[in-house]
């Protein structure tokens, strides 16, 4: 690979958490991100309310403050291996880690007895739910779309060679139209995509397009590694 550059277009931490592994795959990443993650204020429910804590985003635990701490009693629920971390850096004890799918996690949830449980989410949450679990929703941060690709994000584009990774539909839509604007012809951009439905955001036309086989960094990168064969 010697060393290609990877444009990692996701917020942080997770950025720098995917740079690391990108590196020492053998990339040369450059973060760029397109979004800022931003708090937003919410008023927490009582915790007696619940018998469970969804989280389907890091960020979500990051921004929810120190409310969160409130929950700390409630088995917590975490989509994936990321979301997982940074429930027991917020100091939960109980984290139930899932698969990376919401749906899924619901219904481990479900078979566990949940019935009421407390979503902390982003503005752009994916709308998912489970007839036998009432679930309270509460929104503590956005993902605020910047309106240009950064520097050194342009300089590979147009030099040549990169290859982009997308972790969201709204990355991938974003991405293209950042792209469009800036006029990078996407006949000459390689992109791999976190799930073939994160690839349809993007829209046609790249010079090479490829999809995780699973979704998680390890597979994402995988993948890459195949645009480059």
């Amino acid at each position: 690979m010697s060393r290609t550059p990877l444009l990692i277009l996701r917020p942080e931490p997770g950025a720098s958490m995917t740079a690391k592994r990108a590196f020492d795959e053998g990339w040369r990443p450059i973060v760029a991100p397109i979004f800022q993650i931003e708090p937003i204020s919410w008023v927490a429910p009582a915790a007696a309310e619940y018998d469970a804590l969804f989280v389907t985003s890091a960020n979500a635990v990051r921004q929810a403050g120190k409310a969160i701490r409130a929950y700390h009693g409630l088995p917590a629920y975490a989509v994936g291996d990321a979301t997982a971390r940074a429930l027991k850096a917020a100091g939960f004890k109980d984290i139930r880690t899932g698969r990376g799918d919401a749906a899924v996690m619901l219904e481990a949830a479900a078979e566990n007895g949940v019935t009421r449980a407390l979503h902390l989410a982003g503005e752009d949450y994916r709308d998912v739910g489970h007839d036998a679990i009432r679930i309270d929703r509460r929104v503590v941060y956005r993902s605020a779309a910047l309106d240009a690709l950064g520097g050194k994000a342009l300089a590979a584009l147009r030099e040549g060679g990169a290859v982009v990774l997308l972790h969201s539909g709204r990355a991938a839509h974003h991405f293209a139209a950042l792209c469009d604007a800036a006029k990078i012809p996407r006949q000459e951009v390689r992109i791999a995509a976190l799930a073939p439905a994160v690839l349809d955001s993007a829209g046609p036309g790249w010079l090479r397009e490829i999809a995780a086989a699973k979704p998680d960094d390890a597979a994402l990168l995988a993948a890459a590694a195949r645009l480059c064969q």
